[in-house]
């Protein structure tokens, strides 16, 4: 076997142009599947990076009427479905696939936020003291909440770095005051996401999807929430997965648990936020025209395999003399075509593996020019090597079988 790999690298080295020509049609087809691979999986991996954001793992668990959220800034209290009670998060913490939860309640177009006499456009949400660690929050001015905030209802809030920058525009907001819905609060913190993350936006509808709102979040002790807005609000869930695998996991063990025991009104019921599900339905919706794509790709390697059949068949004929030679010798005619056959896998596997490379630079190259993501997929790599070996082998079975089966006599009397 090295003595035939020996003897294609020397027939490939002796006849470089014309083995070059050979193997262009499999490097075509194997860089343009392997582009399209990378870029289709970087693709999907920002997709599901928007979706899931700053990789918290957070899931979140709402309350919905029918198949819309149960919206409580334009609705009141529901009933049937009760408050959740520090207790039950307890028992929501110990469900399958959960790290840990928090309770919280939210505006999230608050109205009534002023600084001075000037109103501004804030998310506005009452947590409970595990909500930072929950969301990833860490503090990076003034302090985090105390128990004492909680316990004697203080009004006071904790900005996150958008609402600090559009309330305060670079003044430092700790220790002043702002108000919500006429009634005064003191900004005694800042927090911001310990995993920054900016979402991809390439269109408008990305934009959308993606940024939301740009006022930020103004945090206050959830026992303080009924001083601006009402009493026995039932809250939503901030779920920590294990792991990204398991958020759905997570929050559907999450939802079924809080709508057996906390809900007796069959209008409503509490569901999860299923952003794997959704990342996995943007991606199937490209789908098709992906694999469209890789066929039309494939056409190429067909070309190619034909181009390697044609090009050994040639060099079948070319060696006539040699093939008789080896005959009149003794050699068997399983060892002549296992020599073809081997020189064939040589010159694909090589024009695979420069396709391959050549693939991952296209793919760096259209990330860098077009702004799109790409992740170089070493399995499809791997695979497209392998598969290009096997176009030699199948391609070159004919030139092989045609070499083994030349009468000696014949081929040595060949000019």
């Amino acid at each position: 076997m090295l003595e035939n790999i020996r003897l294609a690298f020397q027939g490939i080295w002796n006849h470089k142009m014309r083995s070059f020509l050979t193997m262009l049609g499999i490097i075509i087809g194997i860089a343009a599947i392997i582009t399209i691979v990378s870029t289709i999986k970087g693709t999907n991996e920002q997709i599901k990076s928007n979706l899931i954001g700053a990789g918290t793992d957070m899931v979140q668990v709402q309350l919905y009427n029918h198949d819309y959220p149960y919206d409580m800034q334009y609705s009141s209290a529901p009933d049937g479905v009760k408050v959740i009670d520090e207790e039950t998060r307890k028992e929501l913490d110990k469900l399958d696939g959960v790290k840990e939860t928090s309770l919280y309640v939210i505006r999230n177009w608050a109205e009534g936020v002023f600084y001075g006499n000037t109103a501004y456009n804030s998310a506005v949400m009452g947590i409970d003291d595990h909500y930072f660690s929950v969301g990833g929050y860490a503090i990076t001015a003034g302090r985090n909440f105390l128990t004492e905030d909680f316990s004697s209802f203080r009004k006071v809030v904790i900005l996150d770095s958008n609402a600090a920058e559009s309330l305060f525009n670079g003044e430092d907001p700790i220790n002043k005051t702002i108000e919500i819905k006429s009634e005064p609060f003191v900004v005694v913190g800042v927090v911001d996401r310990v995993k920054q993350f900016t979402p991809t936006i390439n269109s408008v509808e990305d934009y959308y999807m993606y940024s939301g709102g740009t006022g930020g979040n103004i945090f206050m002790p959830i026992s303080s929430w009924p001083v601006v807005y009402r009493f026995d609000e039932p809250q939503c869930v901030a779920v920590r997965s294990n792991s990204t695998d398991e958020m759905t996991t997570a929050g559907n063990n999450v939802a079924t648990y809080l709508t057996d025991h906390n809900v007796s009104n069959s209008e409503f019921a509490y569901r999860s936020q299923d952003l794997l599900e959704q990342a996995k339905q943007l991606q199937e919706m490209s789908a098709s025209t992906n694999q469209q794509l890789i066929w039309i790709a494939s056409i190429s390697l067909l070309v190619g395999g034909i181009g390697v059949m044609n090009i050994m068949l040639v060099s079948v004929t070319e060696r006539t003399r040699e093939i008789g030679l080896k005959k009149a010798i003794g050699a068997k005619r399983r060892r002549i075509a296992w020599q073809f056959l081997t020189e064939a896998a040589v010159l694909t596997s090589l024009g695979g593996l420069i396709g391959v490379l050549t693939g991952v630079g296209m793919a760096q190259i259209i990330s860098h020019v077009m702004g799109t993501p790409v992740a170089i997929s070493v399995t499809a790599g791997m695979v497209a090597v392998v598969f290009s070996m096997a176009i030699g082998v199948i391609f070159g079975m004919i030139p092989a079988m045609k070499a083994s089966k030349l009468n000696p006599i014949e081929a040595l009397r060949r000019e």
